[in-house]
């Protein structure tokens, strides 16, 4: 059964990052450290660079945590463009050495709990800088979180032949939480990089686990649009589809012929330029 998230995520994204952190560790560690689990990383190298994020993220929220040991890091984030993440967790991986996934692990599952229990008593309006110079809620750090775990469970598990569901209750939370969250508060340079269309395009995005969302591309940057405004695309997802899609795990033929993600609206054609300027890392 489906059901919409709170308009906060307070009540959703921290169990949700809990769940999903139980079940990507009980995965992992059946999973032998050399596995090519995508084109470039081995499933050694995909824990070490989730226990980057989360230690990332533990830093952002607590004063009293570890930095990153990555010499430059703190000057670079805010110059990450979503073209260029690739090459930001390259130079992290370079630096944090640890393939033992025992050990990593360890790390993954420490700064999970400690992510969650310095949150917990926050507002979740308060918001932390992001790669881009972008600026995201809490509860929107927190869903891009299940969203790495989702999507890189996914890998290990396609790489062994292991089960593993990408839940849409918990994959909305990335568009819902995180995605609206840093157009909200703004998002920096993470979509520079491209040329956008000229003319203005609202795209509303409706699904049976979130309220609709409506954005407008106008003048370059992308904004929320007022929930009445006229969308010229509309997009029906199953948000589970949508991300494994966003993020080049599954192709948009595949997508949109499962029937899991629909586009109608008076100018479908407009969405492949809203996608332009509207990207993630794939």
């Amino acid at each position: 059964m489906s059901a919409t998230i709170t308009s906060d995520g307070w009540s959703t994204a921290p169990a949700a990052l809990a769940e999903t952190a139980d079940r990507f560790l009980a995965l992992a560690r059946s999973v032998p450290p050399e596995t090519m689990v995508t084109a470039d990383w081995t499933a050694a190298e995909t824990l070490a660079h989730l226990a980057s994020v989360a230690w990332l993220y533990v830093g952002l929220v607590d004063p009293a945590g570890e930095p990153l040991p990555v010499p430059g890091l703190g000057e670079r984030l805010p110059l990450v463009t979503v073209d260029t993440v690739a090459d930001a967790n390259d130079l992290v991986l370079r630096h944090l050495t640890e393939r033992d996934p025992a050990h990593l692990l360890d790390r993954l599952r420490r700064d999970v709990d400690r992510l969650l229990a310095v949150s917990a008593d926050r507002s979740p309006d308060e918001v932390v800088p992001w790669l881009g110079d972008a600026r995201v809620p809490l509860p929107g750090l927190l869903a891009h979180l299940v969203n790495e775990l989702l999507l890189h469970g996914w890998d290990l598990a396609r790489a062994t032949g292991r089960p593993w569901s990408v839940p849409s209750r918990d994959a909305v939370l990335f568009l819902d939480l995180f995605l609206a969250g840093v157009v909200r508060h703004g998002y920096g340079r993470l979509l520079d990089g491209v040329d956008p269309p000229r003319r203005r395009i609202v795209v509303r995005f409706v699904s049976a686990y979130a309220a609709p969302l409506t954005l407008a591309l106008a003048d370059g940057r992308v904004r929320i649009a007022a929930p009445d405004e006229r969308p010229d695309v509309r997009v029906r997802f199953d948000p589970a589809t949508l991300n494994l899609m966003m993020f080049g795990r599954i192709s948009r033929a595949r997508a949109v012929l499962t029937g899991r993600v629909r586009v109608a609206g008076p100018r479908p054609w407009l969405l492949p330029g809203f996608l332009k300027v509207f990207r993630t890392p794939s």
